[in-house]
């Protein structure tokens, strides 16, 4: 395999044209001769570039509005032949096959295509068929052939034909061949999965999984592991798709932690008023409403003060000057809301390790998703935890009944413990988190911790007893035992929301009713592994 190869005719075909003008002329400029289709033609022409049409070439003219166009040996042969191969180039010569050494494709806009809601017809109007053909056959043969799919290529092309006497490195054809092969699998994917919907497959017989690269990260979860953040390309507002305005690279670990964050304080309408959420190893260490942004954050601090230390802060309203400048009193690892003040950002500017994400939306929590989670030679797929239940959904199972405020606190809890780590027990009052145990083997344990926490935070701040005492409290799944309630009763809960459906219920609603605690019944359970 060569390691240099001349560059001396180009094919241009492209649906985005940024850059385009600019890198056939300087592709002109060194001598190259310029192939092109269509709209890619006609914009090269108008640029006063000279271009020769693809139809004159294959003596074919494009047909079937446009779908055949550069389906043809002529284009083919150009790309595929070999250029060291005596019968190859024989073949070339007879059929009148001029070499192909640099194809330039990016694709019918699909993905775009779905992403605007476009009806059926359209979308399937918009799946590339001669694109991807050419980009696998140039890609393959790569000893000789240069492909380019992402106009981020074009310098690193222009680079080496300058530093080669116009010719190409094959580490570079190798490079972009992988990034070529890359693209229109990704591609395929994102129409095979979007025609999975369109014609109602639940489960295809095939899956494929697609991501664009975003950045490196320092290390993964650890610092012994390499890790990188790719983009799915569905514009669903958190993270992945958050403007940084300060502070240094989030790592693997941020950004876990700051989409678990997100995800959960868009659990809360902010027509309804402000909410925040607090997050520490992808767990809710506190998650508050207020009157304003500023009480709705003092509110989820005072859940744990203590772990709310190096968090992650997610607002469902735009950061204002007073809840930054509250933020900034203990350090915080990263602040993310859906906007925030030019007087907010200026208190953060002061903090240079603060990182502050802004989203312009918060993701639509109902919304159907699909999530992944790869196990050892496999991938598990479901839906991802839209589940969600009002007063209409509730079954009173005790005797007492919950207030209108009492009801109004469950579902706050049962909203909070659908993001915290099973077992989950979430202690509410007034519309806070005043106690969460997470990721136990036992509910009791879970049941316990949380209590525990609100008893050192309330001698942290004086208070005459722990605010567990006329509290709320969720469980993401059944009380397999009276024990987990009781628990909870002791620490002060009077109103307890949780799935049922345990074999023994009949014994756990009769320890509520002597308890005299109110109890409802979701029939929905809300794991979190």
């Amino acid at each position: 395999m060569t390691d240099l190869a001349p560059l001396r005719r180009a094919l241009l075909s492209v649906s985005d044209k940024t850059g385009l003008i600019d890198f056939g002329r300087a592709l002109s400029d060194r001598g190259v001769e310029l192939l092109s289709t269509g709209g890619s033609a006609k914009a090269l022409r108008d640029a006063g570039l000279e271009v020769r049409d693809v139809a004159d070439v294959t003596g074919f003219p494009e047909m079937m509005d446009g779908r055949v166009k550069t389906l043809h040996p002529v284009v083919h042969g150009g790309l595929l032949a070999r250029r060291d191969l005596p019968g190859h180039r024989d073949a070339m010569v007879e059929h009148g096959i001029g070499p192909i050494d640099l194809l330039v494709v990016n694709l019918y806009p699909f993905e775009e295509t779905v992403a605007k809601g476009a009806d059926f017809d359209t979308c399937i109007e918009n799946i590339d068929i001669g694109g991807p053909a050419m980009i696998r056959s140039a890609a393959k043969n790569h000893a000789f052939v240069t492909v380019v799919t992402d106009v981020d290529d074009y310098g690193a092309v222009l680079d080496a034909l300058d530093a080669n006497d116009g010719q190409t490195t094959l580490a570079l054809r190798q490079r972009l061949a992988q990034t070529a092969y890359a693209r229109t699998a990704a591609y395929d994917t994102a129409v095979s999965t979007w025609m999975a919907g369109a014609v109602d497959v639940d489960q295809p017989r095939r899956r494929s999984f697609a991501g664009t690269f975003k950045q490196t990260m320092r290390y993964g979860e650890n610092s012994h592991q390499a890790a990188a953040f790719y983009t799915d390309g569905t514009g669903r507002p958190g993270v992945a798709t958050a403007v940084q305005h300060q502070g240094k690279e989030l790592s693997y670990n941020n950004i876990n932690d700051t989409d678990a964050a997100f995800e959960l304080v868009a659990e809360f309408d902010p027509a309804d008023g402000p909410a925040v959420a607090i997050i520490k190893h992808a767990n809710p260490c506190g998650v508050a409403r207020g009157a304003t942004l500023k009480k709705a954050y003092t509110n989820a601090f005072d859940c744990d003060r203590t772990s709310a230390f190096g968090g992650i802060v997610a607002l469902n309203q735009p950061l204002d000057e007073e809840t930054a400048k509250a933020i900034v009193e203990i350090f915080t690892e990263v602040v993310i809301a859906p906007g925030a003040s030019d007087a907010a950002k200026a208190v953060f500017a002061a903090k240079k390790n603060l990182r502050l994400l802004t989203t312009d939306g918060l993701p639509d929590v109902k919304a159907p998703i699909t999530t992944y989670r790869q196990v050892a030679g496999g991938m598990l797929v479901q839906d991802k935890d839209t589940g969600y239940v009002g007063v209409d959904d509730l079954k009173v199972v005790t005797k007492r009944a919950p207030t209108e405020a009492q009801m109004a606190d469950l579902l706050f809890a049962w909203k909070v413990a659908k993001h915290v780590k099973s077992n989950a027990i979430v202690y509410v009052k007034d519309k806070a988190t005043v106690g969460v145990g997470a990721g136990q083997m036992s509910r009791l344990d879970s049941a316990l911790i949380a209590a525990k926490k609100a008893e050192r935070m309330a001698e942290a701040m004086e208070l005459p007893g722990p605010l567990t005492v006329g509290s709320a409290v969720a469980s993401d799944a059944f009380f397999p035992f009276a024990d987990g309630l009781m628990e909870a009763a002791a620490a002060g809960a009077t109103c307890v929301i949780q799935p049922g459906g345990s074999m023994r219920d009949d014994e756990v609603i009769a320890a509520a009713d002597d308890a005299g605690i109110a109890m409802v019944f979701t029939g929905m359970r809300h794991f979190r592994h």
